[in-house]
């Protein structure tokens, strides 16, 4: 008489158990059989027409691994993953000198003067992480999980201890991910749509430093989706104002009457790490006086 399982046991087999105990079949596990189960099929899953399924996959596998991995709230940095740490900026600009060529020389020399955005944001991320309880609520760290700010992110959370995340974008000329991301929450996305979402899901405020066309498309989405009241409001900081205004008039903008003037005070410029982290602590302050009374009595 065979053993009875136990009465919480599956009712059906996982799909994982299925596809383990799936034998091929001759002539039938051949290229261009329609044999396998659709969803260990790779070719059947990256047809053309399974675009939306694919845009779904990509949301719920993020959600799904955060939601296990007990992630409720980030602090979000964007910013160019073409910066340099201080040590390595120093030391293309000695190449650069002793290979005499003064454009490269030039190119060095700006390279040294960015690298502080790179030492700002690891120096944001590791206060963000010795603190991640002083919102009132658990935050980590997530970036873009590229070179650059990216990586100077991740590195701050984990030279405090912490954990990060990074969602990273398959692009062709971009090597791995910076290895300072938590390998659990270490994400790679197909599509643009979708990484941005997930930016912005669990984003209680969001950082970021001087960049290029990446950055400004996470930005002016932040800052879009908040003008239009499609997400609730938070902290957008901009960190390097000398940067910013030459980039950006937004003065020009109001003239020609395209943003309102109060439009201006969805965020603030600051200067450094420190100031970034304490204006979004002063921002959750001002909404939530228990956690205010809390902090002094902690202090």
């Amino acid at each position: 008489m065979k053993k009875l399982h136990h009465i919480h046991a599956r009712n059906f087999p996982s799909a994982q158990d299925e596809v383990e105990a799936a034998q091929p079949h001759s002539p039938y596990d051949a290229p261009g059989s329609s044999f396998r189960m659709a969803f260990a099929d790779s070719e059947f899953l990256l047809r053309e027409e399974l675009r939306p399924v694919r845009l779904q996959l990509e949301l719920l596998k993020a959600e799904l691994i955060q939601q296990e991995q007990g992630v409720e709230s980030t602090v979000v940095v964007f910013g160019s993953a073409r910066f340099k740490s201080p040590e390595v900026a120093a030391a293309m600009l000695d190449e650069a000198r002793a290979g005499d060529d003064p454009v490269a020389i030039r190119r060095a020399e700006q390279m040294v003067k960015n690298a502080r955005y790179y030492a700002e944001a690891r120096r944001f991320a590791e206060l963000v992480t010795q603190e991640p309880d002083v919102l009132g609520e658990p935050v980590i760290i997530a970036t873009g999980g590229g070179p650059g700010v990216m990586e100077a992110g991740n590195r701050g959370a984990h030279d405090a201890g912490g954990r990060s995340m990074g969602m990273s974008i398959f692009l062709p000329f971009e090597e791995a991910p910076n290895p300072w991301i938590t390998p659990e929450l270490c994400f790679q996305f197909h599509y643009f749509a979708i990484r941005k979402m997930h930016f912005l899901m669990r984003a209680v405020a969001v950082v970021s430093f001087p960049g290029g066309f990446g950055t400004l498309d996470e930005l002016f989405e932040v800052l879009t989706l908040t003008q239009t009241r499609k997400i609730r409001r938070r902290p957008i900081i901009l960190i390097g104002r000398d940067f910013w205004e030459r980039l950006i008039d937004f003065d020009v903008m109001i003239e020609h009457g395209v943003i309102s003037p109060e439009d201006v005070e969805l965020f603030r410029y600051v200067e450094t790490a420190d100031e970034a982290w304490d204006a979004i602590k002063a921002a959750y302050n001002e909404d939530n006086p228990a956690l205010v009374a809390r902090q002094l009595r902690g202090s």
